[in-house]
C-alpha cells in the first residue's frame, strides 16, 4: 500500500485528506500537536482498515520530523508528503504594524522551515517511491495582498517558492503547492473571529488533491477551485 505523511492532520483539511486517502487504501502517518485531537481524528480514518501511525508533536522539532519519517519507513516508505501544519503568526490576525516579530518567526518556522526540514528528512524515501509526491498547502494570501494577512501570506509565499525550486531540483518527483481556497476551518476562525460568511467544508476541497494524485500533472502551483471546476 502507498504511504502518506500528513502534518496538521487532527482537524480541517489534513483530517479530511487523511480520511479520503485511507478510503483509497493508503497507509498513513499523521501528525498534530494535540495527542487527544489526533486520536479522535484517527477513529474515522482507522475504520477503513489501513495502517495508521499517530505521532503528536511539533513539526519545528527536528526529532519529531525524524520520528515521522521513521514511522513511514516502517510502513514501507514515503509515497506522499503533505505539509499542511500551519501557524498564523497572530490570533486573531493583525496589521503588519502590530504583528509581533516572534509571531512572524513562528509562522516562518512552522510554515516554511519545518516544511523544508521534513522534505529533506523524507527525500531519500520519496526518491525511491514509484510515484513520489510532495504537497505544500498554500493560500491565496501568498499571492494576494489582504489586510492583516501579511505575515501568514509571506510565509506561504516563501513555501510556494521552496516548492517551485524543489520541483526543478527533483524532476523525478511531483511537487505541488496547492491553494485550497477559503474553507471553514478552525484556523480561519482563529484568524478572523466573528466572520460568519459561508465557506466550504474542507472535505469538499479534497477531490482537488485527489485529482492531482490521479493525473500527476507537472510540478507547480495549483488552485483547488480551478481543479474542482474541471471535475
Amino acid at each position: 500500500m502507498p504511504v502518506a505523511i500528513i502534518t496538521g492532520a487532527s482537524r480541517g483539511l489534513g483530517r479530511a485528506l487523511g480520511e479520503a486517502l485511507a478510503a483509497r487504501g493508503w497507509d498513513l502517518v499523521l501528525d498534530a500537536r494535540g495527542a487527544e485531537a489526533l486520536k479522535e481524528a484517527a477513529v474515522g480514518i482507522a475504520g477503513h482498515g489501513t495502517r495508521v501511525e499517530l505521532l503528536a508533536g511539533d513539526v519545528t522539532d527536528a526529532g519529531h520530523r525524524a520520528a515521522l519519517v521513521a514511522a513511514a519507513r516502517r510502513l514501507g516508505g514515503v509515497d506522499l508528503l503533505v505539509s499542511n501544519a500551519s501557524a498564523l503568526g497572530a490570533e486573531p490576525l493583525v496589521r503588519l504594524a502590530e504583528l509581533p516579530l516572534e509571531g512572524l518567526r513562528r509562522a516562518l518556522e512552522v510554515n516554511v522551515v519545518a516544511a523544508l526540514g521534513l522534505v529533506r528528512e523524507a527525500l531519500p524515501l520519496l526518491r525511491r517511491a514509484p510515484a513520489g509526491a510532495v504537497v505544500a498547502v498554500s493560500s491565496d494570501a501568498a499571492a494576494e495582498a489582504y489586510e492583516t494577512w501579511g505575515g501568514y501570506g509571506a510565509s506561504k509565499a516563501a513555501l510556494d517558492q521552496l516548492a517551485a525550486v524543489l520541483g526543478v531540483e527533483e524532476p523525478g518527483l511531483r511537487v505541488w503547492a496547492v491553494d485550497p481556497g477559503g474553507m471553514a476551518t478552525d484556523l480561519y476562525a482563529a484568524a478572523v473571529p466573528g466572520d460568519d460568511d459561508p465557506r466550504p467544508a474542507p472535505d469538499t476541497v479534497v477531490p482537488a488533491f485527489l485529482r492531482l494524485l490521479d493525473e500527476r500533472p507537472a510540478s507547480g502551483r495549483y488552485a483547488a477551485p480551478a481543479l474542482l471546476e474541471a471535475l
